[in-house]
């Protein structure tokens, strides 16, 4: 009986010694201090974003009505389908990216030549072109750029390297083609909310690695990116996000080292390695980045840290934060008065690089 109670033991201590030193990475608490600029900082959020709100809380009781089987098909139609456009004015044509799925939105009279790469959110488990025109069509006016929208891979029918690879196969790819043919780009951006910033924040350590043209400039809003979860809002601001908290917070109530496990086995990749944590890897020579953040959002510190440490690595970053905001709440525009502010600064930062 000592000699097994011992062998646990012994097991325990490696299993924590992998978890602290193979899976967590570094120490990243010195980039937690708020060195950045609060672009709006009114007291109160405006009514319609308190629509917003309320409109999350009825996603929430389908969810509760549902069995749990059926929760991520209920959430990839909630997403294909709850932002309305009107895209009598706009372009979406269908295009095979090097075999990455994707389509082509263009706003009217738009330059061709100018491309945008646009990595939609959803956790890595939802999310299409479709559920991200009102955002993918905005771009495309803003930067008067092709938006070229991927349907990466999605978890958990694939690999999360998957939709990594197709990041980089449909960069690679639209360096040299636009919705008229090949050609080369005169202007190139790239952008992503959410999961779709991690990738946004993955590709662009990625092609400077690989010697590629560089992005004139990326957008990420509200990026994940520390896969360890070691970022202090995550549980400060779980009652303070409406959208997330109710989506995580079963999640919360597990150990941080069997979440760490869990993904390590799943993603068959280090939750500190950089591909799938970019906080964790070279920041410096970036292309001028603009990252938008809530101050209520559980991934408020992800956005916190990975600027900060990118700052201290000499490239040019920028945060803006808002105050009470929804997780990317810039997709909620035009109705939403605080989306609109900030589709107006991405607008200005975009201008300023092109």
């Amino acid at each position: 009986m000592t000699e097994l109670f011992l062998a646990l033991l012994a097991l325990l201590a490696l299993l924590l010694v992998i978890d602290v030193f193979y899976l967590r990475g570094p120490d990243l608490s010195a980039f937690d201090h708020a060195g950045h600029r609060v672009e709006a900082s009114k007291p109160a959020p405006s009514p319609e974003h308190e629509a917003v709100v309320a409109s999350l809380g009825t996603v929430s009781q389908t969810l509760k009505s549902a069995p749990r089987r059926q929760h991520l098909a209920l959430l990839r139609n909630y997403m294909d389908n709850v932002f309305s456009l009107d895209e009598a004015s706009f372009r979406f044509i269908p295009v095979d990216a090097a075999g990455v799925n994707a389509e082509w939105v263009m706003a009217p009279n738009v330059d061709t030549s100018r491309r945008l790469l646009y990595i939609h959110g959803g956790a890595y488990t939802m999310g299409s072109p479709k559920s991200h025109r009102r955002l993918t069509s905005k771009f495309s006016e803003l930067a008067n750029a092709t938006v070229l929208s991927i349907d990466y891979r999605l978890m958990p029918e694939h690999p999360r390297m998957a939709g990594v690879e197709d990041c980089r196969t449909a960069y690679r790819w639209l360096l040299d083609n636009g919705p008229d043919g090949v050609s080369t780009a005169s202007a190139m951006f790239v952008a992503g909310d959410s999961a779709g910033g991690n990738l946004t924040l993955s590709l662009i350590a990625w092609i400077r690695d690989k010697g590629l043209r560089a992005p004139n400039a990326a957008v990420a809003l509200s990026p994940s990116t520390d896969g360890t979860l070691g970022s202090p809002s995550l549980k400060g601001n779980l009652a303070s996000d409406p959208m997330l908290g109710p989506l995580f917070k079963s999640l919360t109530k597990i150990p941080r080292t069997g979440l760490l496990w869990g993904g390590w086995m799943a993603n068959r990749v280090r939750p500190c390695d950089p591909v799938v944590s970019p906080v964790f890897g070279d920041l410096s020579n970036l292309p001028p980045l603009l990252v938008h953040a809530s101050e209520a959002e559980m991934l408020l510190d992800d956005s916190r840290r990975y600027v900060n440490k990118a700052l201290a690595a000499g490239s040019p970053v920028t945060l803006q934060t808002w105050h009470h905001m929804v997780h990317v709440w810039q997709i909620y525009h035009p109705e939403l008065p605080e989306g609109r502010e900030a589709m107006e600064e991405i607008g200005k930062f975009l201008r300023a690089w092109s």
